[in-house]
C-alpha cells in the first residue's frame, strides 16, 4: 500500500526569514542565492518525493551563471521581477508570473529591476538523483547548440527522422512489434521550448466575482506534453482564483491521488484538511497539501483564494501510475489508461457554484 509523507507547511514568515538571510552577504560564485526547502522525511533533499522546492533570490544587478541540466523546472516569481534568458529567448518574469525551463536548455536569470527578486523553483532533481542521473554543467560563450528542432508541436505530422532501412515488424495479433535500434537513438524529437505564463493575462480569463460563471481553477499547459497535460513532462501546474465574496461551505469528503500537490497561496485565506489534520493558510504560505495517497480537501474563506499548485501528474501518466479517487465513495481509477472522472471542472469539494 502507499506510504505517503506527512503534510507540511512553510509559513510566509519562515519564507521571509529565508529571503532576508539570502539577501545578506556577497553572492556565491555561480550568482545563485538559494535555499532548498527539505521535508524532514526526505533522504534526497526534496520537499516531496522526487520534487525539490528552492527559494531563489537575486539582488538588483545580479545574474546567475548560465547553465543547463537534465531536470525540468517550474519557476514562480513571488516577489519582484527580472529577466529570463533560456534557449535563445528572453522575457520578463513579473510578480506571480510562471515560466518553465526545459531539460538541457541553457538558461540564466538577471535582476534588472530596482528591488529584490524572489522565485520559487520546482524541479525533478531529487528523482534523477535517486536514479544517479542528475546532470548539469556550466555553459560558456563558446557553447555550440545541437541542431534545433522545429517540427510540429502537436505531433499530428511526425518530424522526419533518418530511419533508413530500420526493420519494423508486427510479431503478434495483439500488435506487439520488433524494431531496429535506430528508433531509439534517432527518436522523433518534440520541440520543448521555455514558456512564460503572465499572471495578469491568466487572471483576466478566470472568475472575477462569485457567480459569474468563470472558472476558478485552470491548468498551465505546454503543448509539447500532449496528452500528459503538463507544464513540463514532469509537472502539472494550476492557477486557482476564487474571488472575494466566496461563500464558505460545509466540510465534506475530499479526494486523493497517487501524485503529490504543493500549493503556494498568494491571495486569500482558508484551511485544508489532510487525512483529518486541519492546516490553516494565508498569503505567502507554501503547503505540501497532498502527499500522495492522502485524502485532502481545501476550504477557502470569504476572502477567496489565489494559489498555484504544482503536481507530478504528467510523470505518473507517463508511467501509467496515476491512481485517482475523486469521490471517496466512488471508483479508484487509473487515469490515462482507462475512462476518467467525468463531470468535474474542479475538485469535487471546491466551490458549489462550479458544479
Amino acid at each position: 500500500m502507499p506510504t505517503p509523507w506527512a503534510p507540511i507547511k512553510v509559513s510566509r514568515s519562515e519564507i521571509e526569514a529565508i529571503v532576508e538571510g539570502l539577501e545578506d552577504g556577497p553572492p556565491p560564485g555561480n550568482g545563485r542565492r538559494a535555499t532548498l526547502l527539505v521535508h524532514p522525511e526526505s533522504t534526497r533533499r526534496g520537499f516531496a518525493p522526487g520534487i525539490d522546492v528552492t527559494i531563489e533570490v537575486l539582488l538588483p544587478g545580479e545574474k546567475t551563471q548560465r547553465i543547463r541540466r537534465n531536470s525540468t523546472q517550474v519557476h514562480i516569481s513571488i516577489g519582484g521581477g527580472g529577466s529570463v534568458s533560456a534557449d535563445g529567448i528572453t522575457f520578463h518574469l513579473a510578480e506571480h508570473d510562471v515560466c518553465t525551463i526545459p531539460s538541457m536548455k541553457p538558461y540564466q536569470f538577471e535582476n534588472d529591476g530596482a528591488g529584490t527578486w524572489v522565485r520559487l523553483t520546482y524541479s525533478n532533481a531529487p528523482l534523477l538523483a535517486q536514479l544517479g542521473t542528475h546532470y548539469f554543467e556550466p555553459v560558456g560563450d563558446g557553447w555550440t547548440p545541437t541542431i534545433p528542432v522545429d517540427g510540429p508541436i502537436d505531433m499530428d505530422e511526425p518530424v522526419e527522422v533518418g530511419k533508413g532501412t530500420a526493420p519494423d515488424f508486427i510479431v503478434s495479433p495483439q500488435g506487439a512489434r520488433l524494431r531496429g535500434y535506430e528508433f531509439l537513438v534517432d527518436i522523433e524529437p518534440v520541440p520543448d521550448r521555455p514558456l512564460h505564463w503572465p499572471f495578469e493575462a491568466m487572471s483576466e480569463l478566470m472568475s472575477q466575482e462569485p457567480g459569474d460563471g468563470g472558472r476558478t481553477i485552470m491548468a498551465l499547459y505546454n503543448p509539447s506534453t500532449k496528452r500528459k497535460q503538463g507544464a513540463t513532462s514532469s509537472f502539472f501546474v494550476t492557477l486557482s482564483q476564487i474571488p472575494p465574496g466566496h461563500k464558505p461551505h460545509a466540510e465534506g469528503r475530499g479526494h486523493r491521488h497517487s501524485s503529490v500537490a504543493i500549493n503556494y497561496h498568494f491571495k486569500g485565506s482558508g484551511y485544508s484538511i489532510v487525512d483529518g489534520q486541519r492546516i490553516d493558510w494565508e498569503p505567502g504560505d507554501l503547503l505540501l497539501s497532498a502527499p500522495s495517497w492522502r485524502e485532502h480537501a481545501h476550504y477557502p474563506s470569504e476572502t477567496g483564494a489565489s494559489a498555484y499548485t504544482v503536481q507530478d501528474h504528467p510523470l505518473h501518466i507517463g508511467m501509467e501510475s496515476l491512481v485517482w479517487q475523486e469521490n471517496m465513495e466512488g471508483p479508484i481509477l487509473a487515469l490515462g489508461t482507462e475512462a476518467g472522472q467525468t463531470g468535474y471542472v474542479a475538485p469535487r469539494n471546491w466551490d458549489d457554484e462550479d458544479h
